[in-house]
């Protein structure tokens, strides 16, 4: 069979990319539904943008909490102090991780010598998450910093603050661990011990490389609540941006430093959403056989 001179040139463009019909389809109708999602979204804010001035209070909120000189005034010694928060999450995350892991791994322990360890490490997490954050940073920051009676930083209400939030997050975290371990089909460790690994050789080479990587994901999720949480520990006394915030809203009698620590706030936790959202996407696909490696 002869083909026509110039039937690719006649060719619709999707068919000469070798698309199918469903797949010229699904695209037209992702297109529209795209189409719709920016309508409906630009026809939310801009009800927004022109009713919420017609409320009767808009003018006393607008003072209080949306002060353009207030807000421009305030918002270098709260970024200062921001760098402060930052510090905290950069030295508690990979702490947190550290213990988390650790915690699973006792958890998870199949040797009866080792019961006791289990027992103590399922008593810790269930213990542990058992109390808000909050008052953890009270009863540590408090409790020990006046036991130890020390002007030097290991009796500072910031390092014991930050060992509050190790401690809680830890137990958060080491239950992920434990559900990213137990998500290996037990045939991977019977196909490990049939070419002689022990059973930490197991865990260590077959078991945690594959968990690793599937809970990262959630952990990010979990990081994304510590970055905010790291404010909690200015209830303690050191001056991070919240508490900078208040002291300036305390001098102005205006709201506006807590919308500029909040913008910052947002700054990092914006991008970490967006980064965990692509990780669960990218596990998705991999797990479905989309994504190689």
């Amino acid at each position: 069979m002869t083909q026509q001179p110039g039937a690719d040139a006649l060719a619709p463009a999707p068919a000469r990319a070798g698309l199918t019909r469903r797949q010229i389809f699904e695209r037209r109708q992702r297109r529209r539904a795209n189409r719709i999602a920016v309508l409906s979204t630009c026809i939310v804010l801009a009800a927004i943008i022109f009713l919420i001035p017609l409320t009767p209070g808009w003018d006393n909120v607008r003072k209080s909490f949306f002060d353009g000189g207030v807000f421009r005034s305030s918002f270098r010694p709260i970024l200062r102090a921001f760098a402060y928060d930052v510090q905290i999450f950069v030295w508690c995350a990979p702490c947190i991780v550290i213990v988390g892991l650790l915690i699973s791994l006792a958890r998870g322990v199949r040797n009866p010598a080792l019961y006791p360890l289990r027992l103590a490490a399922t008593v810790y997490t269930d213990v542990v998450r058992g109390v808000p954050v909050l008052l953890w940073i009270f009863l540590i920051g408090f409790g020990v910093v006046g036991l130890i009676n020390s002007r030097s930083f290991f009796g500072s209400y910031t390092m014991w603050g930050s060992v509050a939030l190790v401690m809680t997050y830890s137990a958060y975290v080491s239950e992920v661990f434990r559900a990213g371990i137990e998500s290996i089909h037990e045939s991977q460790r019977a196909a490990a011990r049939s070419l002689g690994l022990s059973g930490r050789q197991t865990m260590r080479h077959v078991v945690l490389p594959q968990a690793v990587r599937r809970v990262v994901p959630p952990l990010m999720n979990d990081f994304i609540s510590l970055q905010k949480d790291v404010a909690l520990i200015s209830l303690l006394g050191p001056v991070e941006a919240l508490r900078r915030a208040t002291v300036i809203k305390d001098r102005t009698f205006n709201f506006t430093p807590y919308l500029a620590a909040a913008a910052l706030f947002l700054c990092i936790s914006i991008p970490l959403t967006r980064l965990t959202d692509y990780l669960f996407a990218r596990e998705r696909r991999r797990t479905s056989g989309t994504l190689v490696g």
